[in-house]
């Protein structure tokens, strides 16, 4: 149930985040999700992709800092009552979140969480009846 996410450190400047995902397609790798948080001066493009081991090696290849992040995937329905239950499945647990972010597909959503505990996270995730995706599962969208 975890998933390796690609982060990519990348200087704030114009074409950059185009330089990133052109190395990638020329690879044919495929973007799943991706989220860019960013200051004046730089930024962390992180991405779920088809191939992130790939990715992490081509990357790298290229002089990118690139590391490889594990995460979780939690499918819910796409209504702010269900990112609501997850988050406070998690926060009645103490589980603190670094991040996340999240994409919706019709009615159906995928949130993707990064925290310090990741298996108690998926262990409460599980025992309040929520889905979590694996990373092969996130391929098939």
């Amino acid at each position: 149930m975890i998933i390796k996410q690609v982060s990519v450190f990348l200087e704030n400047k114009s074409g950059r985040l185009v330089e990133v995902l052109a190395v990638l397609g020329e690879e044919k790798i495929k973007i799943r999700a991706l989220t860019i948080a960013d200051t004046s001066e730089f930024g962390i493009l992180r991405m779920l992709v088809s191939d992130p081991d790939k990715a992490l090696s081509i990357l790298k290849a290229r002089d990118f800092s690139v590391t490889l992040t594990d995460v979780i995937a939690i499918a819910a329905p796409a209504e702010a009552s269900s990112f609501a239950k997850a988050l406070k499945i998690l926060s009645d647990k103490a589980i603190s979140i670094e991040y996340l972010y999240a994409y919706s597909m019709g009615t159906k959503a995928v949130i993707i969480i990064r925290t310090e505990s990741i298996e108690n996270a998926i262990t409460a995730i599980r025992e309040n009846n929520m889905d979590l995706f694996n990373a092969s599962e996130l391929n098939e969208i």
